[in-house]
């Protein structure tokens, strides 16, 4: 065993967190805990970290376990390097056997200049590094605070693949529930205060919580049988006072004083929108360059009035740009951007609205509209709010006082609450609970305007996106018909020309009843009588690639680069090996079909 918490109580002022929860930790076990906003899932782990104290209850790390804990907001020394915060809490001799495992973890998290000062990282970066220092310290356990949070898919593939080789144990908080469904195998749910254990990853949750409910629920319904039947009794009035009738008569007070199930709390949204017209937002050959780093290049789109696009890309590729331009609120360096005159933008930003933490939750809505009209009739800017969690408690407590994820739902619904009908959203899925994600879906589903949304949150574009937009590195934009599973099928390699995979899979074929005579093109011809050669060359690349980085010894600068030029060549050889069993299966086919 690593680690056996018991009986933890933890409160804040009159908020009670968790209650009598326990919780134990195998080798081997990969836990998972999900939970609404502001229930206390961060709370929790720093407990189990032992990073604070819970009121009563206790925490036991067995001994000669070693424990490594990546929290929500790490602290991080603004002067440090990137590669001096990695390994500020380990001793040096630590460091000259790992800085080479690290620099190389560093620049699969998108960070390569390891020398480079915390100071001048964005937010993302950050985390990522804090990421990297928790995953290169020798650990048995490992308790992870929103670990996917700025991680492109490349990144959290990669994460998901070295969490699951990862012998220890694993305690982590995500919303990524295809990461959830892969990773872990066990989710422990933290509701109302009390922790419920299911065995099994996402799917298996969704299945035993509602076998769990419905069994509550059928409890429920007999106790209340029960006490009518009860009750019935003693208002006839019994005439014997003895000790049955004593007993009945205690029995059923017992049953009355039981605690039924808490009512789950369920963030409701409507449809709020308004009327848009037939002229949208069109772009024609937009182009967008910061310094001499293109991010959009000659990009042309009109938006249609019922798209659903999810917009991919590796970080730092341009696909907040991208949104930014369409809401105008950067201009293009060439092209044009219209805006139709009844568009009603509606923009959820990576960054947000500056919240004011000295606001009351009521009032900062309220500022934004005091009543708001939905398909159910009109609800006011309070009642909104409790369909968002926010209880008349909770919407007279000051912003500055909330957690990071109720802030974020709050902001959601200032923006939902201006009934736009083109929404805007920027990782949305980011600090927001599994449950308000799976309502979010629902509203997007259902929403009568345009959705675009940026996100690395694979199941969520799975629900959302009918096409997939790819800001690709130099500033190309990729268009896939379909949502994110759809598009994996038919991307195309970074290394490739843009033509038309991504048309060519969702062209309609001629009509004709004659079947086309099977032939290789020009290009194709030629392709094949060289790609054996092609990569045999390739092999030999790699091969003294491999034989350069064994060599390079303790020249970090040259490892990087010898990495990098590795990475490059495996893709290429990867991308040849798709083309080469492509064309061998047409020459078998056009052989067929000439007789052989």
């Amino acid at each position: 065993m690593l680690l056996a918490a018991e009986h933890l109580e933890k409160n804040y002022g009159m908020k009670r967190l968790i209650q009598d929860a326990s919780l134990y930790l195998d080798t081997g076990d990969k836990v998972g805990i999900i939970g609404v906003n502001g229930t206390g899932k961060s709370t929790l782990l720093r407990v189990l970290a032992r990073a604070e104290e819970p009121d009563s209850g206790t925490v036991h790390v067995f001994p000669d376990v070693q424990v490594s804990y990546l929290p929500q907001n790490p602290d991080m020394d603004p002067d440090a390097t990137v590669l001096e915060q990695v390994f500020r809490d380990l001793p040096d001799t630590y460091r000259a056997v790992a800085e080479y495992e690290a620099r190389t973890m560093l620049t699969r998290l998108g960070v390569p200049d390891s020398g480079q000062k915390i100071g001048t990282l964005s937010g993302g970066q950050r985390k990522r590094v804090a990421l990297a220092t928790a995953l290169i310290h020798p650990a048995d356990l490992l308790i992870l605070d929103e670990p996917t949070n700025h991680l492109d898919m490349d990144m959290a593939a990669w994460l998901e693949d070295y969490l699951i080789r990862f012998s220890g144990g694993i305690l982590l908080i995500t919303h990524d529930r295809y990461f959830l469904d892969r990773v872990t195998n066990r989710i422990v749910e933290l509701e109302n205060g009390r922790l419920y254990s299911y065995v099994g990853g996402y799917a298996d949750y969704l299945v035993h919580k509602a076998e769990r409910l419905e069994a509550e629920q059928a409890g429920e319904r007999k106790r209340q049988a029960t006490l009518r039947r009860e009750y019935q009794w003693i208002m006839r009035g019994a005439r014997a006072r003895g000790t049955k009738s004593r007993d009945r008569i205690e029995r059923y007070e017992a049953l009355r004083d039981q605690e039924a199930p808490a009512a789950r709390e369920r963030v409701q949204i409507s449809a709020l929108s308004g009327r848009l017209g037939r002229k949208t937002i069109e772009l024609a050959h937009v182009s967008k360059s910061y310094g001499d780093k293109t991010v959009i290049r000659d990009f042309s789109y009109t938006l249609t009035r019922d798209d659903r696009i999810g917009v991919v890309g590796v970080n730092g590729a341009g696909k907040t740009t991208l949104l930014r331009l369409i809401a105008g609120r950067i201009q293009p360096d060439a092209g044009t951007v219209e805006t139709g005159q009844t568009v009603r933008l509606g923009v959820f930003s990576q960054e947000g609205r500056e919240l004011d933490p000295d606001a009351r939750v009521l009032d900062y809505i309220h500022d934004i509209s005091n009543r708001i009209e939905t398909p159910e009739g009109t609800f006011s800017a309070s009642q909104m709010l409790e369909k968002f969690l926010f209880s008349g408690d909770l919407q007279h407590q000051f912003i500055g006082k909330l957690s990071g994820g109720e802030k974020r739902r709050l902001y959601l619904l200032s923006v939902l609450m201006q009934a736009p009908n083109v929404l805007l959203l920027d990782e949305p899925t980011n600090d927001l609970d599994v449950e308000t994600l799976t309502i979010l879906e629902d509203y997007l589903a259902s929403f009568p305007g345009i959705v675009i949304a940026v996100s690395h949150d694979r199941y969520f574009l799975d629900k959302v996106a009918h096409t997939i937009f790819e800001v690709c590195p130099g500033g190309a934009v990729r268009q896939y018909t379909g949502n994110f599973s759809d598009y994996l099928e038919k991307r195309v390699p970074a290394d490739k020309p843009a033509q038309a995979k991504a048309g060519k899979a969702d062209k309609p074929q001629k009509p004709g009843n004659r079947p086309q005579k099977l032939k290789f093109s020009f290009n194709e011809q030629r392709e094949f009588d060289h790609i054996d050669e092609e990569l045999e060359a390739l092999a030999q690349k790699l091969a003294a690639c491999e034989a350069d980085i064994a060599a390079a010894g303790n020249d970090y600068v040259k490892l990087q680069e010898l990495l990098a030029r590795k990475e490059e060549l495996e893709r290429e050889q990867e991308h040849k090996m798709e083309r080469w069993v492509y064309l061998n299966e047409l020459a078998e086919k056009i052989a067929a079909q000439n007789g052989g």
